[in-house]
């Protein structure tokens, strides 16, 4: 499950990238090429399992990032913008917001507002050019031998031109199952969930009023939106001490890092929700596809547990927080034997019982 950052030259995104990766972006010779990454899912509720099992190991659940070529006029026209985001699970489109003279901007003036509607405008553009290139093809093919499955998708693809036609992203399109299986290899763009992370100067990090009206734009278009300072997100990274960050933050009036919330934001733009697994060996946590059973969890952490399985023990995690330890919910009856059918609810604690 990847999530690719793009945006348009000098936005900030190498920075941001950074600075959720850990890992330096450095210049390859040959052209332009989407660079690989890791972030940890920064998860409090993690923190906490942590601090009360003191456990001998820790592992925390990880997202793909990938940094791709900036957007530009030339490799819009070419094509090479879209080529990498197809390969993508979700969008992470950074905006720039900030003013400064020293960095230049592709379009003359900082406008955040119009930046992101042009940016989406050529992602629905490039969903259109295909489609209509699928309809005059499947038309010629239909016209020498009639083929239902042909003029199924034809009906799909002049549904989807229609939609497209009205600026509308693909996502905001309810398709059918056996319509799913007509495109699954195509390379639509505006299917896929997408967050715009608007970045900001150090000043304007208090400020919302941008930010409300990026959302009244990303609401009707099924988009998330958040607001950054990759500058001041990447003097947080530069402390060793947490105590640090934390006062840092406060004295900013940061609620949440660029981290947290980003790739919280990520695992609802990819449908993941988070489980764990404790105990004083470990605490672990897992990511999952959202409505996903007892068995399928189990076989994220291992495929013999899927299998074996038998039943799972389920704590909640706020109570576990009320009661202060398994020992108390226990005693309370909140320790919960869940079968085959048990839904993982985001938070969940869970102890898979199987045998092999």
């Amino acid at each position: 499950m990847k999530v690719g950052i793009i945006g348009l030259p000098q936005t900030g995104k190498k920075t941001l990238f950074q600075i959720l990766t850990g890992s330096e972006v450095k210049e390859k010779s040959g052209g332009p090429k989407p660079v690989p990454g890791t972030a940890d899912i920064l998860d409090k509720r993690f923190d906490k399992l942590v601090s009360i099992y003191l456990p001998q190991k820790e592992a925390r659940a990880r997202v793909d990032l990938v940094l791709l070529p900036k957007i530009e006029q030339e490799t819009i026209a070419r094509g090479d913008a879209f080529r990498d985001i197809v390969d993508m699970d979700a969008i992470c489109h950074v905006v720039r917001a900030f003013e400064d003279e020293a960095v230049y901007h592709a379009q003359g003036s900082v406008d955040a507002i119009r930046d992101a509607s042009m940016v989406n405008q050529e992602l629905i553009l490039h969903d259109q050019i295909f489609v209509e290139k699928r309809i005059s093809r499947i038309r010629e093919m239909v016209k020498k031998i009639k083929d239902e499955e042909q003029l199924r998708e034809l009906a799909l693809m002049e549904k989807m031109l229609a939609h497209l036609e009205q600026e509308k992203p693909l996502r905001l399109m309810e398709i059918s199952p056996e319509d799913e299986l007509l495109i699954r290899s195509y390379p639509f763009i505006t299917r896929k969930e997408m967050i715009i992370a608007l970045n900001v100067s150090e000043e304007a990090l208090k400020e919302t009023t941008l930010l409300s009206s990026l959302k009244a734009l990303c609401g009707p278009h099924k988009m998330e939106a958040m607001q950054v300072s990759a500058k001041v997100e990447s003097e947080i990274a530069l402390l060793d001490l947490e105590e640090e960050k934390e006062e840092f933050l406060q004295e900013l009036g940061i609620e949440e890092t660029a981290l947290g919330l980003l790739t919280r934001l990520c695992l609802k733009a990819l449908g993941l929700v988070s489980f764990f697994t404790v105990g004083e060996d470990e605490v672990r946590q897992w990511l999952v596809r959202h409505a996903s059973s007892a068995p399928q969890a189990a076989g994220v952490i291992h495929s013999d547990l899927e299998r074996g399985f038998i039943r799972a023990e389920v704590i909640k995690y706020d109570e576990l927080m009320e009661f202060g330890s398994e020992a108390e919910l226990k005693k309370a009856g909140k320790l919960y034997l869940q079968g085959k059918d048990y839904v993982v609810a985001d938070g969940d604690i869970l102890n898979i019982r199987f045998k092999v």
